[in-house]
């Protein structure tokens, strides 16, 4: 058994890191709440333009729109979305082991560039030859996350669509954690580019629309500004998630501390009592031997 000073010393470990977990769940929960109103308030709108996007995709020439072609190529963007700080479970691993798997199973063959936003995927990819080289790609998207607001967004994805229309790349994957609520994120895949038209959609509703002023108008204002929000919505997505799956963690490193200190105070106690009857058998026994 561990003497009574070790056991006090981990008490007051435990009840440090307790404070601290504690601490971070109530900050996780706060910011949890603004990022939680932001993207609920955005996914009906960006849902419901992804919508519009699609139909009329389906209603305009490839030729007319560069963000709808398919080659069939095998130059695939991969924009892996994580977070720039740990402490969040799985939240990180989730989106780095997909990214993997995408790359070694669906997409074996392919030539795979991954785009890291946030830090902890741009360590999981820094070293491998999949990193960014020599693509007019964006750098150090790591700032996006503070302060994040569309326009920061929406340059990245100028550069993105500008990459595909060149031709740099067939195909933009987004991975990414979607929200639904503190306790779950749902890891996804989603196509970035090319758009994809209602009629290859199963089970999509096709729509006829009046286009005013002209169809060249919307593919040049309407796609690209989907484009945009779809990416921010990802972004805003991996947020909230980020700050429930700290918090949900931190939650329960707390409940675990809370658990240890018990089992330690048990074991103090259980030492200190062992020690008193120690010390009152060298008393009894030592006045038993002068009374000898």
């Amino acid at each position: 058994m561990p003497s009574l000073k070790e056991v006090r010393n981990r008490i007051s470990s435990i009840t440090s890191t307790m404070q601290i977990t504690s601490a971070m769940k109530m900050v996780s929960a706060a910011k949890l709440k603004r990022a939680q109103d932001a993207i609920v308030q955005m996914r009906p709108y960006a849902n419901k333009l992804k919508e519009i996007l699609e139909n009329v995709s389906s209603s305009v020439d490839a030729s007319e729109n560069i963000y709808a072609r398919n080659t069939g190529g095998k130059n695939l963007l991969i924009i892996s979305i994580s977070s720039n700080r740990g402490l969040a479970g799985a939240f990180n691993a989730n989106v780095i082991k997909k990214t993997n798997a995408l790359i070694r199973d669906k997409y074996n063959g392919y030539n795979i560039t991954v785009l890291p936003i946030g830090k902890k995927a741009a360590d999981a990819f820094k070293r491998t030859k999949y990193i960014i080289s020599g693509q007019d790609l964006p750098t150090n998207l790591n700032e996006l996350f503070d302060g994040l607001t569309f326009s920061k967004t929406a340059t990245v994805a100028e550069k993105i669509m500008h990459a595909f229309s060149t031709k740099q790349f067939d195909k933009v994957i987004l991975i990414y954690n979607q929200f639904r609520n503190a306790g779950v994120q749902i890891i996804t895949e989603e196509q970035l580019l090319p758009v994809e038209a209602t009629s290859k959609i199963e089970g999509a509703l096709k729509t006829d629309y009046i286009f005013e002023p002209n169809k060249e108008f919307i593919v040049n204002e309407l796609i690209p500004s989907s484009i945009k929000t779809q990416l921010y919505k990802a972004m805003l997505d991996s947020v909230a998630s980020e700050h429930g799956a700290r918090m949900t963690a931190m939650h329960k490193a707390t409940d675990n501390a809370k658990a240890m200190q018990k089992d330690l105070k048990i074991m103090y106690n259980k030492a200190r009592q062992a020690s008193i009857t120690k010390e009152i058998l060298e008393i009894v026994g030592g006045a038993e031997a002068l009374k000898g």
